[in-house]
């Protein structure tokens, strides 16, 4: 069952596109369309089902790795722009999640005054937590690491001393 706006090409090639992807893979589960898109940001495609958990994988990698693919062969058909993938408000849920936790590891950068590194996570993760402290008035945050096992780390702000002073 595939719900869509007739007349959007890009949302009917990224369902198409993704039911494949999913019954090749064997995949209990239907692709349904969140936001249509628009010339600058492509659609969201919600994956629903009986097997869809099983599609998110270890921090979303298996997630981030299926809408790779389809973007891919999307862009073989010279379809863009990018195609989001989410399997049941996943990517929402975990940016909650990420936000909350940001703010609580700010709060003890900030008490404590040590940095604190989180675990390796894929960009759009970092970028999350980047944007959640960027206007904290206690800490700031710097990706540090390389590849995979990039990583935010929540440093405390240092208070600046004027000229002539200690």
């Amino acid at each position: 069952m595939t719900r869509l706006a007739p007349s959007n090409t890009l949302a009917s090639e990224a369902i198409e596109v993704v039911t494949k992807l999913l019954a090749a893979m064997e995949v209990s589960a239907t692709a349904i369309l969140r936001t249509p898109g628009d010339a600058e940001n492509g659609p969201t495609i919600d994956i629903q089902g009986d097997d869809s958990g099983l599609l998110i994988g270890k921090r979303g990698e298996t997630l981030q790795s299926m809408q790779f693919l389809v973007n891919l062969m999307l862009g073989k058909k010279g379809i863009h722009p990018l195609v989001v993938l989410d399997v049941e408000e996943y990517k929402e849920r975990r940016s909650r999640s990420l936000q909350a936790m940001a703010a609580r590891v700010a709060e003890r950068v900030a008490s404590n005054g040590r940095p604190i590194s989180l675990e390796p996570m894929p960009p759009a993760e970092r970028r999350i937590i980047h944007v959640a402290l960027s206007n904290h008035p206690s800490v700031t945050t710097e990706s540090v690491g390389a590849g995979a096992m990039r990583k935010v780390t929540v440093y405390p702000k240092r208070e600046r001393r004027t000229q002539g002073g200690p």
